[in-house]
């Protein structure tokens, strides 16, 4: 069993402040993804940008927690792309506190299973070129580039990276 629980987020107020507390640890990549100033995220602007993601068909925002019931990392994910057809990992973002503990490798391990079970046969992301850390991480995990573009919503450079399912 797992050590951590994945669920949908509820959009609780509660959540919603666990869910700006957890981007406030991470300024490193908001100040790499443009998308919130590091140092005042605004919690109207995440339950929006959330609720986004969770309104595109295929769409869910996860929740992770560790045996406590802590909030130790967030999950956006697409079931299908709408160009590729496989899912892919908008976003897994770990509490900064939980930083290279595993947690991340943990998360993309529920994923791994999660799709695996699903008989699918690859999962994609796209890691911000300008964010060097994270493509360090997703490289250590067995995923590999397949391409370079500008993404879709901020049209900022990114290196498409895909994990093969066995």
């Amino acid at each position: 069993m797992s050590p951590l629980s994945l669920a949908p987020i509820r959009f609780s107020a509660e959540e919603i402040a666990e869910v700006v507390g957890l981007y406030a640890t991470n300024p490193e990549y908001w100040r790499a993804a443009g998308e919130h100033d590091p140092e005042n995220i605004e919690a109207a602007r995440v339950e929006a940008d959330l609720r986004a993601e969770a309104a595109i068909e295929g769409g869910e925002v996860l929740l992770a927690r560790d045996r406590q019931g802590r909030l130790v990392g967030l999950l956006c994910l697409l079931d299908r792309h709408p160009t590729d057809g496989h899912p892919w990992i908008g976003l897994l973002l770990v509490h900064g506190d939980h930083h290279r503990k595993g947690i991340g490798r943990m998360l993309t391990g529920l994923l791994e299973e999660r799709y695996s079970r699903e008989d699918r046969n690859g999962i994609r992301l796209a890691v911000l070129e300008n964010n060097p850390a994270a493509l360090t991480f997703w490289s250590a995990l067995g995923w590999q580039e397949i391409d370079r573009r500008v993404d879709r919503e901020h049209g900022r450079p990114c290196i498409v990276m895909h994990k093969r399912l066995t």
